[in-house]
């Protein structure tokens, strides 16, 4: 089955590395989430394998062949960004026409379901709508497009709260018609965690985490009691995060020794997915050591 594969890809701007050294795979019919904190190259690591902005070193590849100039290749892969590529002045129904003359598909049908259901004006110039109506048409390109790989980079941007919620069911349920792989970069981890299969975590210019939603949140616990009896629970086990109220601790682990007892007065509980970002991508100096 088809694979994107990154393997050892570096990127600096004005000599300032932004991507040290990023190896992952993208499998087949998956919705994962592209996390990180501002800065950190998500969306440039999106352009990268969208063959829209070019490195010296590493590869991206696609069933073992290089994505960057390969036509074949970039008609399986869409990526949907901020960046205000399509024509300005062009009506949205057009934009939609032109679209599937550029991709030799497109599900107009649901195209205008979606317009309807986000009451989008496609009779509207692109350039003459709000923020969040531009996202919405951008969305509904990006989620009627025949495209096996999908990057969705901060796809709610301008939308409200409604917008988002219908936005999320319509992921799901194309998702579930039609499998494919998405790949969405957002801020906003706590609304899209249902949604995720698999998270990529960039921190300081490398993937610091790569595992499925399932299993992370099965690892991740926040132990909370007495500071001396956590400290005890938790000895030679490595800490995330620890914060202190009193003679009270609440430590974050990734690494929770379930087989010892839990002491008499301590909790153990899980962490959202949320709640993991913050703690995986907290910056150095933030961390107390047990």
């Amino acid at each position: 089955m088809s694979t994107i594969t990154i393997s050892g890809v570096q990127k600096k701007y004005h000599q300032k590395p932004v991507l040290k050294d990023v190896n992952l795979a993208i499998q087949p019919n998956q919705i994962y989430g592209l996390l990180g904190r501002n800065g950190v190259g998500k969306s440039t690591l999106m352009r990268i394998i969208a063959n829209r902005t070019r490195i010296k070193v590493g590869t991206v590849t696609l069933d073992g062949e290089s994505v960057f100039e390969n036509e074949r290749a970039q008609n399986r892969i869409y990526l949907m960004s901020t960046a205000k590529l399509l024509p300005q002045e062009e009506k949205v129904f057009k934009l939609f026409k032109l679209i599937k003359t550029m991709y030799g598909d497109f599900d107009e049908a649901y195209a205008e379901h979606l317009a309807e259901a986000f009451e989008l004006d496609t009779h509207s110039k692109l350039r003459k709508l709000s923020t969040g109506y531009q996202t919405i048409a951008n969305l509904i390109i990006a989620l009627c497009l025949p495209c096996d790989f999908i990057f969705l980079d901060e796809p709610v941007l301008g939308l409200d709260a409604n917008h988002r919620e219908l936005f999320y069911q319509e992921l799901a349920e194309t998702f579930s018609s039609k499998p494919r792989t998405f790949v969405i970069a957002t801020h906003l981890i706590e609304e899209v965690s249902g949604l995720l299969n698999h998270v990529f975590v960039i921190a300081d210019g490398k993937v610091s985490l790569d595992e499925d939603v399932e299993v992370l949140q099965q690892r991740g616990r926040q132990i909370s009691g007495p500071a001396a009896l956590v400290q005890d629970y938790l000895q030679g086990v490595p800490v995330l995060h620890t914060t202190r109220l009193g003679g009270m601790m609440t430590a974050y682990c990734l690494q929770t020794p379930l087989e010892r007892p839990l002491p008499a007065g301590v909790s153990l509980d899980g962490m959202n997915l949320q709640r993991l970002f913050i703690e995986v991508t907290r910056k150095p100096g933030g961390r107390d050591e047990i």
